[in-house]
């Protein structure tokens, strides 16, 4: 994988212009680019471009270091665990499934893998890549990578030092309701969400898990 761009989005099927007519759409260009700021975890960049109309424009791009990750974990009864924790940005609390970064050396899943384990104290056998999206791209080159994660067993978890963590267990539902709602904000969590209860609806999941997830509280 390339640094800051290890995936390839493919463009819809039901995109009006072919492959070939699509590649020579204008695309922005960059005529010099200075870093403002660099950290583990981003780079902002000021970039001196041509927008794809001709136009010139002073663009700022906060490009990231690492890849997103977030994993949906999802109990044989149709319960999921989220976590919930103190986010800066927003000064605000907010309820999420288990998400973190991986560098880009390291393989999305096995970021996931430790994201769920340090978050909620849970293992899973069970792994399923559900998702891959952009989580804001008029201004970050940010990609996450979502999973759905089943064949749980729970111990104890070992959040960062800069995290205090409430893990919650709630039917899948009703989880998928409070993100429906505005009562969970956070983009890949509700993505996922409604990511699973549609390959529910399209026969994705096993009968058992499906069963379980259609008869749970709301």
């Amino acid at each position: 994988m390339t640094k800051n761009r290890p995936f390839h989005f493919p463009l819809p099927h039901w995109d009006p212009l072919s492959p070939t007519e699509a590649a020579k759409r204008p695309r922005w260009q960059s005529l010099s680019t200075v870093t403002v700021f660099e950290n583990p975890w981003l780079r902002l960049e000021r970039t001196q471009a041509i927008a794809p109309t001709g136009a010139a424009a002073d663009y700022a791009l906060v490009r990231f270091q690492n890849i997103a990750v977030g994993v949906l974990p999802l109990f044989d009864n149709g319960d999921v665990a989220l976590v919930g924790q103190m986010r800066f940005a927003f000064d605000a609390y907010s309820f999420e499934m288990p998400e973190g970064g991986c560098a880009f050396s390291e393989s999305p899943i096995e970021g996931a893998k430790r994201e769920l384990a340090e978050e909620a104290g849970i293992k899973a056998e069970n792994w399923r890549e559900v998702l891959r999206l952009t989580t804001s791209n008029s201004v970050t080159d940010e990609m996450a990578v979502c999973y759905l994660a089943t064949g749980l067993s729970e111990g104890r978890g070992e959040p960062d030092p800069t995290e205090v963590i409430t893990t919650v267990r709630l039917p899948f539902k009703t989880a998928l309701r409070s993100a429906i709602c505005g009562e969970i904000t956070d983009a890949l969590t509700v993505a996922t969400l409604l990511r699973v209860y549609q390959m529910v609806h399209d026969g994705e999941l096993s009968e058992a898990l499906t069963s379980a997830i259609m008869t749970g509280e709301a």
